[in-house]
Order: C-alpha cells, then sequence, then structure tokens
C-alpha cells in the first residue's frame, strides 16, 4: 500500500470514530441521534447531555483529526509529508461526517477540521478560530461561528501562502462544512437557530 493510501485509510478510519455517539449513549444514557438536530456532534451532546461531555466531545473529535493528519506526515519521506498530511486529515472529516459505523450519518466535521488543520496550518486555523469566536461573540449562535470559519479558511489558508494541497484542502473542507450547514444556515435565513442560553 502507497504512503497515501495508507493515509487514506488511517484518516478515515480514525476520523469515522463516534465519539460524540459513544458519550452520549454510555455516559448521558441518550441516542444522540434522536434529539435536537439528530446530529453527531459537540454542540448536539453539550445542549442535551451536558456541556461536560459536549467539551470531552470536541476535544476528542479534534484530537481524532490531528492524529489522523500527524500520522498522514508520518507514512512518507519529508518532501511529500505535507500532501500526505493533507490527505490524511481529509478523510478524517469525510470519516467523521460520513462514519460507517452509523449509516454513514456523522457530525458536521468542524472540530475534527480543526484538529487537522492544527498540526497542517496552525495560523490558517488561528484565523478561522477568530473569525469563529467573533461570529458567536455577537450572535450567540455556534452554527454562524462555524460557517464564519469555514468561510476564513481557504482565505487564510491563499492569503498565507500555503502549500497547494493544504489550500487544496482548505477549500474542500469550507465547501463540505457549508453543506453539512445547510439546514442551519436555512435556520438562520428564517431567524429560528438556536442560540446559546437556549433551552433544548
Amino acid at each position: 500500500m502507497s504512503g497515501d493510501a495508507l493515509a487514506a485509510v488511517t484518516g478515515f478510519l480514525l476520523g469515522s470514530i463516534p465519539f460524540s455517539y459513544l458519550l452520549a449513549r454510555v455516559f448521558g444514557g441518550l441516542d444522540i441521534r434522536a434529539v435536537g438536530s439528530g446530529n453527531v456532534g459537540a454542540t448536539n451532546v453539550a445542549r442535551f447531555a451536558g456541556w461536560r461531555l459536549g467539551v470531552i466531545a470536541l476535544l476528542l473529535d479534534a484530537a481524532k483529526g490531528a492524529a489522523a493528519a500527524f500520522a498522514g506526515r508520518s507514512f512518507t519521506d519529508p518532501e511529500h509529508a505535507t500532501t500526505a498530511g493533507a490527505i490524511a486529515g481529509g478523510a478524517a472529516i469525510l470519516g467523521h461526517v460520513f462514519t460507517p459505523w452509523l449509516g454513514f450519518r456523522g457530525g458536521k466535521g468542524v472540530a475534527t477540521g480543526a484538529g487537522a488543520f492544527s498540526v497542517l496550518a496552525p495560523m490558517a486555523l488561528g484565523i478561522a478560530l477568530a473569525s469563529f469566536a467573533a461570529a458567536v461573540a455577537l450572535s450567540r449562535m455556534i452554527s454562524l461561528g462555524s460557517v464564519s470559519a469555514a468561510v476564513m479558511l481557504p482565505i487564510a489558508a491563499l492569503g498565507l501562502r500555503l502549500p497547494v494541497p493544504v489550500v487544496v484542502l482548505a477549500f474542500g473542507a469550507g465547501i463540505l462544512i457549508l453543506f453539512t450547514h445547510r439546514t442551519n444556515i436555512g435556520r438562520m435565513l428564517q431567524k429560528a437557530e438556536p442560540r446559546i442560553g437556549s433551552r433544548a
């Protein structure tokens, strides 16, 4: 198996681990797919199983993205490490969004993507996170912060003149995250999106 193929398989398998589902099921006693948005992600866990489990889910989802990117970079020679890391990071995001263990129904890719870019492009991630924080502070909507970060990430990657594989991944991840947030965007346009502090 080539280094790129190994990176892709490893990244997808790591990304597919449904930490949010497992934490909510084991420690919260609920199927996170059956409550709220039905999303297998940290925000839904925090809303319905408590903020502590939500934070743990967030950190684990980010950790698997970081682990995938780091592993991908280690599977090949240094000259090809950036490409392999981007392949593994992208595969981890896809594994999270389309996890085979839950019928290809997973999370929205934000935390796992953040973890991957913490290894691949920390400066671009920092800019995207600043955009996330500003949007959430102004709107009290996590989803708007995620959408803002998804738009800002590829812009930052381009502006910083990062390697082509990282820029391509930034655009791909941004588009995928916008797609996974399509229902949130619809609710925002209708002024019906839940805000931080609203009742679950």
